[in-house]
């Protein structure tokens, strides 16, 4: 079981990597002091885009990987 948690605990890594090194930069330099320019139709739908899903993505495989990474420091299935 213990080997079993060491696979997962890889994979869910590479899957971390990837999808931070995919997401797009946040910075807006100084755009984003500009008023009135969040009425994009990708600005009022951005729980909807790619960009959206690779933050779900993200944070549900970095739950994954913390649980995984307790469960093999309790020493349990040694």
């Amino acid at each position: 079981m213990r080997d079993i948690l060491i696979v997962i605990e890889a994979i869910l890594a590479v899957i971390i990597m990837i999808s931070i090194l995919v997401q797009p930069s946040k910075s807006d330099a100084l755009s984003g002091f500009v008023p009135g320019n969040g009425d994009t139709f990708f600005a009022k739908n951005k729980g909807r885009t790619k960009e959206a899903r690779l933050v779900k993505l993200t944070i549900v495989t970095s739950i994954l990987f913390a649980i995984c990474t307790i469960l093999l420091n309790l020493n349990i299935f040694s």
